[in-house]
């Protein structure tokens, strides 16, 4: 739609990237944010005091296993919520651009 919209969510870091996950409580859709993202990519980013532009990609595979598995050791819910539903929760990785 073009409006910026503000949506608060959970992140663990990967290096110097920032990984989400789009488990919207285990429910059988993608929260409505991850479309957004997949359709707009850039991003604005606010952590603490901080503010940045960055670029969101899907991460797949073995990468998407690996980062889910370490988002889920910090906050174990994200294993239940996969349990829960049937879909694979998408995992996006947020790679700073400025």
């Amino acid at each position: 739609t073009g409006r910026t919209l503000v949506r608060p969510v959970c992140y663990c870091r990967d290096g110097d990237r920032l990984v989400i996950i789009a488990s919207y409580g285990g429910a059988p859709r993608n929260p409505p944010w991850y479309y957004n993202l997949v359709a707009n990519p850039l991003v604005t980013v606010e952590v603490g005091t901080e503010m940045f532009r960055a670029r969101a990609e899907q991460v797949d595979g073995s990468e998407r296993s690996r980062l889910f598995d370490v988002a889920a050791k910090l906050m174990p819910l994200f294993a239940d919520y996969q349990k829960k539903t049937k879909r694979e929760i998408p995992v996006l990785a947020l790679t700073r651009i400025d």
